[in-house]
């Protein structure tokens, strides 16, 4: 069970395929949104998606199981009894998790990549943090080449000012690059305001929640991929795509990407401390970042080998 967002489901890829490898001849069913099973089914991974989800990030109360008791259930989702409560409903021959009884330490500074794959090696079953990249979509970028800039993200404290990335914009198209930007079902007012501010044509405004085919051949396509620290930056990381993530509160030793010239990070911690990663202002780590840090992050992608 892993029954969270975009990001944190590409976070627990290389947990997914450790148990692909090691159960080759069983049925993997990922609990999770229902809305995800297109990226589930990407990863190569997962046979099947049973929905589970429930509102504001908790833990589903109960999975909707009418099969046999489950040979293996694992809890990729939290450290707690709470989301080790509905997978032992099911009565598995054996259960996995931090809070299980033979679980191993939870170390919350952890990275998210890291802590799934431990929790797999702690129990015998080799997993790789490595083991993350999805194969090319099937089908062409509705924007080959362009940079990408997407403004939301999870909670307000993790969205960098939209006029700092009309900046950015600004200053790519002046640059000579096609600049597009995204956003999800219920981000349309923050896309506007983005494509306004920078004077965007409409046919460089995907606002509504690109279904996800297209968001991955947009992503796996782009010069460049610009947004805070939310599930687009991960899947630019799945996709190998140049990527510059922008952090706060949450630091990149616990969300960011792998060392690779092709993903660049800024993160500006303070004297303020750890901000609240589902708060309802802007962080002030984030509100450190200058568009000139990232016009000059771009750059720097564009120099890597």
């Amino acid at each position: 069970m892993r029954a969270l967002g975009l990001g944190d489901l590409l976070a627990g890829v290389p947990a997914l395929r450790a148990l692909r490898r090691a159960c080759p001849d069983h049925e993997l069913v990922l609990a999770g949104p229902a809305g995800l099973g297109p990226v589930a089914a990407a990863t190569g991974a997962v046979d099947r998606l049973l929905p589970a989800a429930a509102p504001g990030r908790a833990v589903p109360a109960v999975l909707d199981w009418t099969g046999p008791p489950p040979d293996l259930a694992v809890d990729l989702h939290g450290n707690g009894p709470v989301s080790l409560r509905p997978l032992a409903a099911l009565h598995p021959r054996r259960l996995l998790g931090f809070a299980a009884p033979d679980g191993p330490p939870w170390y919350a500074e952890e990275h998210e990549r890291d802590r799934w794959c431990r929790l797999l090696t702690s129990y015998g079953i080799d997993a790789d943090p490595a083991d993350l990249l999805l194969p090319r979509p099937p089908g062409p970028s509705p924007a080959p080449g362009a940079v990408v800039l997407h403004p939301g993200a999870g909670a307000p404290s993790r969205c960098w000012p939209v006029d700092r990335y009309a900046a950015v914009a600004e200053a790519l198209r002046a640059r000579g690059h096609r600049v597009v930007v995204t956003g999800g079902a219920d981000e349309n007012d923050l896309v506007a305001r983005l494509a306004k501010d920078a004077r965007l044509p409409d046919t460089d405004v995907f606002g509504g929640g690109l279904p996800y085919d297209r968001l991955a051949a947009l992503v796996a396509g782009a010069h460049a991929v610009i947004s805070g620290d939310t599930g687009v930056a991960h899947l630019a990381v799945a996709h190998a795509a140049p990527s510059v993530t922008l952090f706060g509160p949450v630091p990149p030793s616990r969300w960011g990407p792998p060392a690779h010239p092709r993903h660049r990070v800024l993160w500006h911690p303070g004297p303020d401390g750890a901000g609240d990663p589902h708060g309802d202002t802007p962080d002030p780590a984030l509100l450190r970042i200058t568009a000139g840090e990232v016009l000059h992050a771009v750059d720097a992608l564009s120099e890597a080998p």
